[in-house]
């Protein structure tokens, strides 16, 4: 779970993004990496496969500051979609504060998205981590193909749990940013409430979020001008 070095004056939160094979993981981070200012991101790293698919894991590193003097480090993470690769993806999953699940919106992925969904909880709970209580949003990705689903379409999704669930066309970056922002607005909540980042580090939520979009470019989103919490 989340990191803090008291005697650094650090915190280190980590965010992944899970779901099948081509769902859009990657473009996500990809979408985010364009969108960040150079000089609050790290480098963005992947280790591909001959076909393009991620073999293993994409870390994002993003940094900024607090009025308080607290250094805030956001790690975003993907995890390898093939099947072949389910240890990476419990592995990678371990110490997460907040997860993306990426799906791919048709109707003719409805079998595979659901069979990744039910893996996620299951390595979650591997990790000793409790699904019902961690923040996590589905991102219904390439909304902008035929035959996607609809939102009455969604139950095999939201049985177990009653997640967020933003539309998206990771490939041109719609929703994109919208995720992330929902994703961390639910995790600064979370961590608040259990370690309190506002009462004992002096971290407010408007400032948590608007130090991460400040430094993003938000034009055709529907957080321009709001890069604060709402």
């Amino acid at each position: 779970m989340v990191a803090f070095n008291n005697e650094l004056r650090e915190i280190a939160l980590k965010v992944v993004y899970y779901g099948p094979a081509l769902s859009g993981k990657t473009t996500n981070l990809q979408s985010l990496f364009q969108k960040i200012d150079p000089k609050v991101r790290g480098r963005l790293m992947t280790l591909d496969t001959k076909d393009d698919r991620t073999l293993f894991f994409d870390m994002m590193p993003v940094f900024f500051r607090t009025t308080s003097g607290v250094k805030v480090k956001l790690k975003l993470y993907t995890v390898p979609g093939q099947v072949m690769h389910e240890s990476t993806r419990r592995i990678v999953l371990q110490g997460t504060d907040a997860v993306a699940f990426v799906a791919d919106a048709r109707r003719s992925e409805t079998v595979t998205t659901l069979a990744y969904w039910n893996n996620m909880l299951k390595n979650l709970e591997a990790n000793g981590l409790e699904p019902s209580t961690l923040p996590i949003v589905i991102q219904m990705n390439k909304c902008d193909l035929a035959d996607v689903r609809g939102e009455d379409e969604l139950q095999d999704l939201l049985q177990v749990l009653r997640p967020l669930v933003i539309q998206a066309v990771a490939i041109r970056g719609e929703g994109v940013v919208e995720t992330l922002h929902i994703l961390l607005t639910l995790a600064y909540r979370t961590l608040d409430q259990r370690v309190g980042l506002e009462r004992s580090w002096h971290i407010s939520e408007r400032e948590f979020l608007s130090q991460i979009f400040s430094h993003m470019d938000l034009r055709g989103t529907r957080l321009t001008g709001a890069g604060a919490a709402r």
